[in-house]
Order: structure tokens, then C-alpha cells, then sequence
């Protein structure tokens, strides 16, 4: 076999390899989940030393990260004006955004509900293109 011959083969071959790996990487991507929460904080103090420690571990340990929020970071546009503090939360996926609620929910009702009231959403993204 001559020596371009052999180059285009390992060229096609490796792109075929290539082409084929994408194809089941993609396949295996799940869409992110994301949690939207809606706290309305009433003892600042309390949330903040109490609650909120528990909930960042519980957030780290699900993988999860923040998006966007804080006090006083949401603008109602529609409908009723938001809490004062409203989050989004990262996971890799809604099965997990599932597990972490199953065991942050635990936390809302044994601590957070002493200082805030909460409303919190679980959303299913779309598999990034």
C-alpha cells in the first residue's frame, strides 16, 4: 500500500472513530435540572445561621451550583411581586434535582421554616446543543 494511501485510510478511519464517539457522548447527555426557590425570609439572623449552612452542604453535595438570585435580587414583571429572596439552582439533572429536594426538603421543614416561608419549583432543562 502506498504511503498516501495509508494517510487518507488513518485520516477516514479517524474520523469515522471520532464521528462515532460524538455520537454516543451526545447520546449519554441528560438535560440539567434546575430549582427555582422562593423564600420569604422573616428572621434574617436565623436564616442565615441556621439554615443556610445546612442548605449550601446539601446544595454541594448534589452537585448542584447557583445560577443567579440572592435577597433582593428578583424583578416581578407579571402577577404577584416575588419574595424577598428568590434562587436558581444548577443539577446535573432532574433526578437528582428529586434527590436533592427529597433531603433539603427535610431541612425547610426541621430549621428554614422557623425564619422563612418557602415555594420551590423543580424545572427540567433541554439537552445542550
Amino acid at each position: 500500500m502506498k504511503s498516501h494511501h495509508k494517510i487518507a485510510a488513518a485520516i477516514i478511519g479517524s474520523f469515522v472513530l471520532g464521528v462515532g464517539a460524538a455520537s454516543i457522548l451526545h447520546a449519554q447527555t441528560k438535560a440539567p435540572g434546575y430549582v427555582i426557590a422562593e423564600i420569604d425570609v422573616k428572621d434574617q439572623d436565623g436564616y442565615t445561621k441556621d439554615f443556610v449552612p445546612k442548605a449550601q452542604a446539601n446544595i454541594k453535595e448534589f452537585g448542584g451550583k447557583y445560577i443567579g438570585g440572592g435577597m433582593n435580587k428578583a424583578i416581578g414583571f407579571v402577577g404577584a411581586p416575588p419574595p424577598n429572596r428568590v434562587v436558581l439552582l444548577q443539577f446535573p439533572d432532574i433526578e437528582t434535582v428529586k434527590a436533592f429536594e427529597e433531603k433539603e426538603g427535610r431541612n425547610v421543614a426541621e430549621v428554614g421554616n422557623k425564619y422563612a416561608s418557602f415555594r420551590v419549583i423543580g424545572v427540567e432543562g433541554v439537552v445542550p446543543k
